[in-house]
Parts: C-alpha cells; sequence; structure tokens
C-alpha cells in the first residue's frame, strides 16, 4: 500500500473514496465549503438537513455527484466540538472512516480535513493505516480490503513518514496477536523477530533451551515445561543515535497459549488466550518503530517465549523454582504464569545496565475487573517514569491509570517454603500483588509494569478497528521516545 501526503489542491484530481471530518462548527469549514461549490450546492442542505452526524467516530457515506467531486463515494466522519474533542479523536476518527469505506477494492482513498499539529497528523495517518488489518486472516472472503494508496491532503512529509511506520508496527503487533497458536509459537515468534531485526537494522540474540538452562532461568524454564514447543529468549538490541544515553529496557510477556497448567481455564476463558503474547508483540512493534524512525535512545527489548500446558512434567501447585536472579518462588497458582517469565526477563534487562525499564503484559483479570477493558494499569517503583509514560499515553488518547504500590502489599507475596509466592493473599489486589512480584526482580532500577490484559485484545469490534489484537501502546512509547 502506498501512502503519501497530496498537494493542499485535493479537489481536482480523481480518487475512490473522498474522506472528510464534520465537527459540530462544520460551517466554517473551507474543505466542506470547497466541496460544496464544487458540487454545485449539494453537501450544505444535507448537513443543514441534519443527516451527517458529527458525534465521535460516527461515519456517514453519501455519493455525491457524478462528475463534480473527485469521488462518487464521500466518507464524512464526526469528530465532535472543535478544540475540545478527546485526544483519541484524530487516531480513532481516520481509522473509522477508513474501515468504512474498504468493504471493497478500492484504488486510491483520500483523506482531507483532519490536517493538524504534528502529533495530530502522524496520529491520523497511524490509525488510518492500521484500520487496513483485522482478524480474518484466514477467511476465503475478506471484510476488509485495503486500498492501494492512502492519501493525505496538507499534511507534512515527515509526519506521513512517521504515521506509516507507526501504523505499520500496529499492524504487526495485531497481526500476531491473531495468529492462531497453532501458528504462533514461541520458534514462529523468533522468526518474525528474525524479519523485524533484518528490515529495522536491529541485533537479535535468540536463546534456545539449551541457553535458558546455561543461564539459570528457571523460573521461565519451570512454566515452559508441559509443552512440547521448547521456549525462547530474545534479546533485541537498537543501538539509537546517540551511543552516550543509557539505554531503556523494553520487556514483554509472550505466552504464546495460556491454557492455565493445572490451575486450568474454563473453555471460555481459554478461547482467546493466544492473546497472551502481546506483551512481546508489543515490544516487537515499538522496537520496530523505534528504529526505523531513528530515535536517539538505545533500546533494550527482552522477549520471554513459551507455552503454559498441561503434561506429566508440566510445573504443579506447591513446586519451588528458582528465578535467574537466584530467589526461589512457590507455586501457588500455575495460572500466575507470566510474572514468573518476566521475572527472568527483568533479571536479564539489569544486565544491560539501563535508565528505565517497562514491561508489557497481559498480565491478570483483576486489573480488567478494577479498570476495565479499555484502560491499562500502570505500576511503578518510580512515579516519575511512571508519570512520563502516563503523559505520553494522554498525549495520544490512550487511556492509562496507576494503581497504588504500598509497600504492605509485599507481605502478601512473603513465601513461607520459598522466598516469594506467586499469588497474593486471596482475590483483593490482585493486579498490585502481580505487580509486587515483578518488582522483585528489578533492583533499584526506574521500572513501570504496564498491564495490558484489558486493551490489548478486543472481543468485539468498533468503529475505528476490528475485533481481536490492537496494538495498544504503541502508539504512546513512540511519542515518548521521539521526545
Amino acid at each position: 500500500m502506498k501512502i503519501e501526503s497530496t498537494p493542499s489542491d485535493w479537489i481536482s484530481s480523481p480518487c475512490d473514496a473522498l474522506v472528510l471530518s464534520v465537527d459540530e462548527n462544520w460551517k466554517g469549514r473551507e474543505d466542506l465549503l470547497r466541496l460544496n461549490e464544487a458540487t454545485g450546492d449539494w453537501l450544505f442542505p444535507i448537513l443543514q438537513r441534519g443527516e451527517v452526524s458529527t458525534k465521535p467516530n460516527r461515519v456517514t457515506l453519501l455519493h455525491a455527484p457524478a462528475a463534480k467531486s473527485p469521488s462518487t463515494l464521500v466518507a464524512l466522519v464526526g469528530t465532535g466540538a472543535r478544540g475540545k474533542a478527546p485526544l483519541d479523536i484524530p487516531f480513532r476518527a481516520a481509522a473509522s472512516a477508513i474501515r468504512a469505506v474498504m468493504t471493497k477494492n478500492r484504488s486510491t482513498v483520500r483523506v482531507v480535513g483532519l490536517a493538524g499539529s504534528p502529533l495530530e497528523e502522524r496520529a491520523v495517518v497511524a490509525g488510518a493505516v492500521s484500520a487496513c488489518t483485522g482478524q480474518d486472516l484466514f477467511r476465503s472472503e475478506k471484510s476488509i480490503f485495503a486500498p492501494d494508496t492512502l492519501q493525505f491532503a496538507g499534511f507534512h512529509s515527515r509526519q506521513v513518514e512517521i504515521g506509516q511506520i507507526v501504523g505499520q508496527s500496529i499492524q504487526l503487533v495485531k497481526r500476531l496477536v491473531n495468529l492462531p497458536p497453532n501458528y504462533m509459537y514461541p520458534e514462529t515468534f523468533v522468526d518474525e523477530a528474525m524479519s523485524v531485526s533484518q528490515e529495522a537494522g536491529i541485533s537479535i540474540e535468540v536463546w534456545d533451551l539449551e541457553q535458558l538452562k546455561a543461564q539459570r532461568c528457571g523460573a521461565l524454564l519451570g512454566v515452559a515445561r508441559g509443552s512440547v514447543r521448547p521456549p525462547r529468549l530474545l534479546v533485541m538490541k537498537y543501538a539509537g543515535t546517540d551511543t552516550a544515553m543509557a539505554p531503556i529496557a523494553l520487556v514483554g510477556k509472550g505466552v504464546t497459549f495460556d491454557s492455565g497448567g493445572y490451575s486450568i481455564k474454563p473453555t471460555d476463558g481459554m478461547l482467546t488466550m493466544k492473546a497472551d503474547m502481546a506483551g512481546a508483540a508489543t515490544v516487537l512493534g515499538i522496537m520496530r518503530a523505534a528504529a526505523l524512525l531513528k530515535v536517539k535512545r538505545p533500546i533494550i527489548g527482552v522477549m520471554g517465549l513459551v507455552e503454559n500446558l498441561i503434561s506429566g512434567d508440566a510445573f504443579k501447585l506447591g513446586d519451588v523454582l528458582t528465578a535467574r536472579s537466584g530467589k526461589t518462588i512457590e507455586i501457588h497458582n500455575t495460572d500466575a504464569e507470566g510474572r514468573l517469565v518476566l521475572a527472568d526477563c527483568l533479571n536479564v534487562a539489569l544486565d544491560y545496565s539501563p535508565e528505565k525499564i517497562v514491561d508489557f503484559a497481559t498480565l491478570t483479570g483483576a486489573c480488567v475487573v478494577a479498570l476495565g477493558n479499555d484502560v491499562v494499569g500502570l505500576m511503578s517503583n518510580d512515579l516519575s517514569w511512571q508519570s512520563e509514560i502516563q503523559s505520553a499515553a494522554n498525549s495520544c488518547g490512550e487511556y492509562t491509570w496507576p494503581l497504588p504500590m504500598f509497600p504492605f502489599f509485599s507481605e502478601q507475596i512473603a513465601g513461607k517454603v520459598a522466598d516469594i509466592k506467586n499469588v497474593g493473599d486471596g482475590r483483593w489486589g490482585g493486579a498490585i500483588t502481580a505487580a509486587k512480584f515483578l518488582e522483585e526482580f528489578v533492583g533499584s532500577t526506574p521500572w513501570t509494569h504496564l498491564d495490558i490484559a484489558g486493551p490489548a485484545f478486543a472481543d468485539s469490534s468498533k468503529p475505528w478497528a476490528d475485533a481481536g489484537g490492537t496494538g495498544y501502546m504503541v502508539r504512546s512509547m513512540i511519542e515518548l521516545l521521539l521526545k
């Protein structure tokens, strides 16, 4: 798919679909006025009759008079009140409009009227690009048809470039999360990461089973024991353009399928557990975008890849595992496996002396209970680092919220047989006790944990996205790294 910025004279050349935004104060909009004049006062009477919704992300498809408009198909997407719209509007409005016109093959789709600040422009492009993929990976009859060319009228070419790279990286995350578990497992994830490393110029190191044993990654290996698919640990290194800067470490949970182990999940809870590797996919997407955009900061990406299954060798309740750090862990629930994988990954990240660490994990249902399906839980040992991430997310309209990390929560994971146990006491504060478990493996390095269990995978479609993987937090982290 070709993506380009077009001159401001967007009305004189034909296209297959024309996308414009409509806010509550549409009468003052020059682009709408130009289309109205070109079509012989066709558009404004429709708007005046209230036949087009200005509510955010509502798309109205109209058929313009032939030979009077650049396209006979006009998609008008609502953006609410000008100057007061939520920060998520540019991304979602563009994605909603593109999804509405992708029901058929179209050669050229032109987006008009959504140009704005640099942040808004790259959000629009990223939204439009990311919308061009869905979960119908194996359907004979596709429901989404990406256009041959996407044009953005009046956009700065650099913002189009950034938005395209970010949007394609979101597409990557969505595709990896949507792949079924018989296609996506530790070894095939490595194949995907190798392709990204070659495309983006990122060095990659793959730890196989023997190296994981040699590195004493006992927590990760304990989870992996039940599967015939061997585990992997990936270390990806982006050098950055300022090698004097200390790296940031990105750590991702990559449980490519989670049955719950002997603490087995019910069928309904297991069906979407192909998405339990969304944290690792998110790290890979961020690494790709950061490298292609040549951000200054060096980045280390560490991804732990396992399947959590049941067999005669699967880890059991009551087992004691020894993590790479030397800390011993009592297993009280085999479905609390992601934190065990992350324990060793976080310890590996420390080997590279990062200035800061952030991990991404579909870690707990408790976080979804607390914050819902659309909000990422933030937990940290450093409020400044947590605030930096939250500020970047706010600027992108990606929703996050901090949860408290009071010291007394650590008492709930204290072990009786080993140093710590892998769950807290009972159901209460489960997202926080999981984070307190992870905190045991980061030392004094500033670290923030992102529990993306809610937003990483959508059970149903929305105007701006198909159901399935979402690529949530890729945009936010890239905005942070670009600064």
